[in-house]
């Protein structure tokens, strides 16, 4: 059975399009609908283009309205989604919602810590590995219990902009993995395979060239 996912997306869409580019390789999961805060997010007109149903949300804190958006969406990405999820939204898809997050979680997150900002909080940290995290979605920014993550180097010189596009290569990778992999598990309440607490590796994901 083919699970129908429904994808959250505030911007222009680079994750949603990668979901969209990996639905059909292994047949685990479909992109259903796709959901906005914002008429003008660019993931809406790649979702038009490729004959999603879309919906933009009059009120995002409104529960009602977002869970009949959702639909009967087997599993919720939030890819890029910049809104605090209502709590009865959380309760109702606890354990098939879930979010990326362009750093090794739980650093470098919480409200406010989105796009150029993480990256150059990174910078500024002086961190030497930064990287993608996929975690399960609950009731704060970025609290969720961890799903996935893939740790990018930070280089000698290092921009926020250079650095977000190697992140950002990580999660075109790592966000339709996990959802192909609980696609395939059929959502089992809190998937765990490895004594730190995460279900995949970044061992068990394709190699990425970070030279």
């Amino acid at each position: 059975m083919t699970a129908a996912v429904a994808v959250l997306a505030s911007g222009g869409g680079t994750n949603l399009q990668a979901l969209m580019d990996a639905a059909g390789a292994g047949g685990e999961y479909r992109v259903a609908r796709v959901i906005s805060n914002r008429a003008d997010a660019g993931a809406l007109g790649r979702a038009r283009r490729a004959a999603i149903t879309v919906t933009v949300l009059r009120n995002p804190a409104d529960p009602a309205e977002l869970l009949a958006a959702l639909g009967d969406a087997d599993l919720a990405v939030l890819a890029g989604y910049l809104k605090l999820v209502p709590a009865p939204v959380v309760a109702r898809f606890r354990w098939r919602m879930i979010n990326i997050h362009p750093a090794l979680l739980p650093a470098f997150g919480g409200s406010g810590m989105y796009g150029l900002r993480v990256h150059a909080a990174v910078l500024a940290s002086g961190a030497s590995v930064t990287g993608a995290t996929v975690h399960y979605v609950d009731e704060a920014f970025d609290r969720g219990p961890v799903i996935a993550q893939w740790p990018v180097p930070v280089r000698a010189g290092d921009t926020p902009d250079a650095l977000a596009g190697r992140v950002l290569a990580v999660e075109h990778r790592l966000l339709p993995t996990v959802a192909a992999e609980l696609a395939r598990r059929g959502f089992p309440p809190g998937v765990r395979l490895h004594p730190g607490g995460t279900a995949f590796t970044a061992g068990e994901t394709p190699a990425l060239d970070l030279r």
